[in-house]
């Protein structure tokens, strides 16, 4: 078995005073993909930074205080990559990947945009970057043996199930036809050649959601994104037996605006 688990922990520093240790002292996962860590490591509390029992790499951005990714494994990884050959990117904090047995394991930042800012441009250009970068991942891994999965917070709801209020976000950042149609690329089995593993366990329903904005009675009134995936290769798709969001009992236990995604593979 194999337990991989992604999660947008909105600042590790302040997701550790929160219950980000307790859960990561409970979990069953084998790797943990964190997006949005925004510290370095000399920050962090040991507990969260560099927990026993696990091999930790972190890849901070270069702009303090902002993005970051870090992948926590229960075994030592045989190679780890930050960055995925981009002169623009590979500084941001925005990737970062490692070789398991049998599987490379990556932790995505995709950028958020927004609309009519030069957010917005900047997240065109790492998605026009990383589509190419994700077949030719797929390609040398199977070379290699391995299956891919590539997890983490995407900042794209895919389809009309993918968010609650669709029908009020179609001009926004998120939820773009563009950035939709791109997210399509990424799926289709002649292009990218990935697979929403989560979706394609649970394909009738709406959402689950993984994200709620901190505003209002989002999360009380389950107004949602789903926009944290694990996008996998077929091979392993094939392997996944199950799928949950792990959703805090209440608003008040919560210590990320995201929940942690987590999917099982029976190797």
């Amino acid at each position: 078995m194999l337990t991989v688990t992604t999660v947008n922990v909105n600042g590790l520093r302040a997701a550790a005073k929160k219950g980000f240790v307790e859960w990561l002292a409970g979990t069953s996962a084998d790797a943990v993909c964190l997006q949005e860590v925004r510290a370095e490591e000399a920050q962090l509390p040991a507990a969260a930074g560099a927990p026993e029992g696990w091999f930790v790499t972190h890849a901070p951005a270069a702009a303090k205080g902002r993005a970051g990714v870090s992948l926590y494994t229960r075994r030592e990884p045989d190679a780890v990559r930050v960055g995925f050959g981009s002169e623009e990117f590979d500084g941001s904090g925005r990737y970062i990947e490692a070789d398991l047995p049998g599987v490379v394991v990556a932790s995505l930042y995709l950028p958020s945009g927004e609309v009519g800012t030069e957010r917005q441009d900047e997240k065109i250009r790492f998605m026009d970057e990383f589509l190419p970068y994700l077949k030719g991942l797929r390609e040398r891994a199977a070379a290699d043996g391995r299956e891919v999965v590539v997890c983490g917070d995407w900042n794209i709801a895919h389809h009309e199930a993918d968010l609650k209020n669709w029908k009020a976000n179609q001009k926004n950042a998120g939820f773009l036809p563009e950035e939709r149609a791109w997210l399509g690329r990424v799926l289709d089995e002649g292009d990218g050649g990935y697979v929403d593993v989560f979706r394609a366990l649970h394909p009738d329903q709406d959402g689950p959601y993984s994200w709620w904005s901190y505003r209002g009675r989002a999360f009380d009134n389950d107004s949602g994104w789903r926009i944290d995936y694990q996008m996998v290769t077929p091979g392993l798709a094939a392997k996944a037996v199950k799928a949950e969001v792990e959703r805090a009992a209440t608003h008040a236990e919560r210590w990320s605006d995201h929940a942690p995604v987590t999917v099982v593979y029976e190797l």
